[in-house]
């Protein structure tokens, strides 16, 4: 069953009015899009999208028209990807300019960055929830706590958000790296190892996380909340859309900030977005779950200096323990954005010196 429920086109507007004005100009295609989008035209710069599937503040984005609406202006539009569970699951589409944009973690940044991928982070938000992310182990493997993972197999995304939490719940529980081993495999590849006894535990994230949990026997034996994880949620950006068009990247993040506030006061709208019924709807104990959580959400901000020492944190780890080959810094993997498109409006709305 689907439904589609477009908010009033005066309403949407009313509610996406730009907290900054910012010039189309800055940065715009070679091509003169923002021109021609003023002047009516089809826009000329797409911007590409993870697909948000049914919940959330992009499925709302992506059925309400509201990026496209937003973007217009700077010429530009929207084109959902459909993609894997897991950035780094995703890191072939960034390659080939495939994506642009998709939400994440500081971990499989900071791994891609390590590879060469050209992705930067635009905006994080802060932890709500940690306990949608963590470690499982089947009913069968006999590891009832992190210490009993000695000698075992546990899969992990590598270079990403499992490996993350792995390391940080040996380190915690004082078990050297090497004794357990981890197993590289993305989530789609990680559920059918640990369904079928492949591996011992599964350190995995969101839904599929939520998913292994539920099952009967499943014991979870440790959670981003537990270890104090630091691996925080973000929003990043193929670095060459950044640097062609910083414009759209401010507006995409101004949209999505408008979305995750009202999210915080409708969550009933954000979820079950266009199936009420499924395998893609929630219902029950997993519904009032979700919906506490977009009470809650957190509105993506512009990084701070706390947000760098958490992000320092991730990138230490792993380059300390052999995951990542270069020692990565803050500001290799944070993209100045706001002072970019600040110092772009600003030389755009300077007077001009007469000539005479």
């Amino acid at each position: 069953m689907s439904r589609n429920r477009r908010l009033p086109r005066a309403r949407l507007a009313l509610a996406l009015l730009p907290v900054v004005a910012l010039v189309a100009a800055c940065g715009s295609d070679s091509d003169g899009s923002a021109d021609a989008a003023a002047g009516g035209a089809e826009p000329t710069f797409v911007l590409k999208v993870t697909d948000p599937g049914n919940a959330g503040p992009l499925a709302v984005g992506k059925r309400d028209g509201t990026f496209d609406e937003a973007l217009a202006p700077l010429g530009a539009k929207v084109e959902w990807v459909n993609s894997t569970p897991g950035f780094s699951s995703n890191l072939k589409l960034f390659n080939a300019g495939q994506l642009d944009v998709s939400g994440g973690a500081y971990s499989p940044v900071v791994g891609a960055l390590s590879k060469d991928v050209g992705v930067r982070i635009i905006a994080v938000a802060d932890p709500v929830d940690q306990d949608q992310s963590g470690i499982v182990a089947s009913p069968d493997s006999g590891v009832k706590e992190v210490k009993d993972l000695v000698g075992k197999r546990i899969a992990v995304n590598p270079a990403g958000k499992g490996e993350y939490i792995t390391l940080k719940a040996l380190r915690q529980a004082n078990i050297p790296f090497d004794q357990v081993e981890r197993v590289p495999l993305q989530q789609a590849d990680a559920a059918s190892a640990f369904s079928t006894g492949q591996v011992d535990a599964w350190a995995s994230f969101n839904d599929p996380y939520q998913e292994a949990k539920a099952r009967d026997g499943v014991v979870e034996i440790a959670t981003e909340a537990s270890i104090d994880s630091k691996d925080n949620t973000i929003v990043a950006f193929r670095t060459a859309v950044l640097e062609e068009r910083p414009d759209v990247a401010a507006k995409y993040l101004e949209t999505l900030q408008a979305l995750t506030e009202r999210q915080r006061s409708n969550p009933e709208d954000y979820q079950n977005v266009f199936e009420m019924a499924g395998p893609r709807a929630l219902s029950g104990d997993r519904l009032a779950r979700a919906l506490d959580l977009g009470r809650r959400a957190s509105v993506p901000h512009y990084p701070t200096a706390a947000d760098e020492a958490d992000l320092q944190e991730v990138a230490d780890l792993f380059f300390q323990n052999g995951v990542t080959t270069r020692a990565l810094t803050a500001a290799d993997v944070f993209y100045p954005l706001q002072s970019k498109v600040n110092g772009a409006a600003q030389v755009q709305s300077a007077p001009t010196k007469s000539g005479n």
